[in-house]
């Protein structure tokens, strides 16, 4: 088994390994990233798509004088507008609509909406505005009548899978080695009791070693797992919170503003959001093992439901279109126990004696912050500071974001004659550049007259963006494909199933047969 050697070995394809993978290699280390399943599989996939600094955590940081959660609302509003520039196909900006109860419902949030808009500082993508009770019925028709009015702000919405995706493959791009389905199983130290290496295993029982002079933890909620492989006797820090998601067929955010529910009755807060033509409602917050992170329970379905019915009374029937959940990376503090409930979204980076770098908590907004305070943890571990970082474009992208908008416009018209003339040939230049950005034309030149036709009413993906998916993007089962390339089977997880056959037989084309079923709950 030959060894490769790396400056920094990367161990997760979640949202902040992929991250620190594209940043390290902006930096010019040599660098490999291992997922053990699929890149961006587990929670990262799983989010509420929203790129925002979170309206809680301001009520909460005023509420409780906590200058934590102000600082993590001001980063995470930063953050939401470096994305919103950088990948403007992947993100956009979204109107969320928070119903009040009369004047002083509507001062208050007003006033704190005011503070979060003056967070953003110039990151800032819109004011925050009073809704009066015809606008906001406008906006969601079939909300209940006895809301009288609401408050309007902006946030960032966001295809979380292919962010977490291109990020892996900009880095890739750029010479990262990375692999998928590649588990670690062991870590190996040097004579001085410092980690030296990682030893992967595949599917076939075949061992790979990873040399690296540093080795990144990356794992999110499976943190602590690879915190005792290296050394056993370590503190545990994670918790994980579950996050149940339903996808509505009904379609009630027709405007594409989405619905704000501030305080339920025991103190969550729930989205209910315009996707892929459906609406997205969430999520819930509920501790769980590790198994279990990925299953939504009956009791957390019934729990939105509920919500869905208190809000809408006037549905004649509510179909669900898919149900799924992720686990959060809660990170518990240091000191505290480990059923204590003083758990933040923060992120903490940790360095242990045998020199395993531990990312650990945070939120997926955030995730640039989290790979840059590793990689300064990185910096001390390698003795040396790191290079200024390149301008490497991510995929999709112009070198000059700036510049992304107005090509993406002007992609659009050869899109059209390229495209067979269809009623959903609009739809099908959106869905393909809001996937692959500025790559979408070359993209659509490369596949026949028959590969470029939508083969769903839901969504217009075609065989050549699945062919695509299974070639060049490491997609390497249905669930791969129809899930985390396409959002399709997040979307209805039906219409999944119907063209399940299709992408099977594309993967046993390309030599990546698999049987495996379309799974959401893992």
């Amino acid at each position: 088994m030959p060894d490769k050697c790396f400056d920094l070995l990367v161990i997760g394809g979640g949202a902040s390994g992929a991250c620190v993978a594209y940043e390290a290699v902006c930096r010019g280390l040599k660098v490999a990233l291992l997922e053990g399943h699929d890149l961006g599989g587990g929670t990262s996939s799983r989010s509420t798509k929203l790129l925002h600094g979170g309206v809680r955590y301001l009520e909460l940081a005023f509420k409780t004088a906590d200058a934590a959660q102000l600082r993590l609302v001001r980063e995470a509003l930063l953050e939401r507008g470096h994305w919103l520039k950088q990948a403007p196909f992947l993100a956009h900006r979204l109107e969320l609509a928070l119903p009040t109860d009369g004047l002083i419902g509507q001062l208050y949030y007003r006033l704190g909406l005011g503070m979060y808009d003056a967070l953003s500082g110039r990151a800032g993508i819109g004011s925050s505005r009073l809704l009066s009770r015809t606008l906001l019925h406008q906006a969601l028709p079939e909300l209940r009548n006895d809301v009288s009015g609401g408050v309007a702000y902006s946030d960032g919405q966001f295809d979380d899978a292919r962010l977490n995706l291109l990020m892996a493959l900009s880095a890739e791009q750029h010479g990262a080695v990375v692999r998928t389905r590649t588990p670690v199983v062991e870590l190996e130290k040097d004579s001085h009791g410092k980690l030296c290496a990682a030893i992967s295993e595949n599917a076939n029982g075949q061992r790979e070693r990873w040399q690296a002079r540093v080795v990144v933890n990356a794992t999110g909620i499976h943190a602590d797992a690879l915190r005792r492989m290296a050394e056993p006797e370590c503190q545990e820090r994670m918790l994980t919170s579950r996050g149940v998601h339903l996808v509505l067929k009904q379609r009630l955010c027709p405007q594409r503003i989405g619905l704000l529910l501030p305080s339920t009755d025991d103190g969550r807060v729930l989205f209910m959001l315009p996707f892929f033509g459906s609406t997205l409602v969430g999520t819930t917050d509920a501790p769980c093992s590790h198994p279990q992170a990925a299953v939504p329970s009956d009791e957390e379905q019934s729990y939105l439901l509920d919500y869905v019915k208190r809000w809408f009374p006037g549905l004649n029937s509510i179909d669900i279109g898919s149900c799924w959940a992720g686990g959060r990376p809660l990170l518990k503090p240091a000191d505290a126990d480990m059923n204590s409930s003083r758990v933040v979204r923060e992120h903490e980076v940790e360095t242990m004696p045998s020199g395993l770098v531990s990312v650990m908590g945070g939120k997926w907004t955030t995730c640039r912050p989290m790979a840059l305070d590793t990689l300064t943890a990185v910096a001390k571990q390698l003795g040396q500071s790191l290079p200024r970082a390149k301008e490497l474009p991510l995929i999709g992208s112009d070198r000059d974001p700036l510049q992304t908008p107005k090509r993406l416009i002007a992609q659009r018209s050869t899109l059209q004659d390229l495209l067979l003339k269809s009623p959903q040939q609009a739809e099908q230049i959106k869905h393909l550049e809001s996937s692959h950005g500025l790559n979408a034309e070359a993209l659509v030149n490369s596949w026949s007259t028959a590969e470029r036709e939508p083969l769903s009413p839901v969504m217009p993906i075609c065989s050549g963006e699945l062919r695509h998916a299974i070639e060049t993007e490491k997609a390497r089962s249905i669930t791969d494909v129809l899930a985390r390339r396409t959002r399709l089977a997040m979307v209805d997880r039906d219409e999944a199933q119907r063209l399940a056959p299709v992408v099977n037989q594309m993967l046993e084309q390309c030599g990546h047969g698999n049987s495996a079923p379309l799974e959401l709950s893992h």
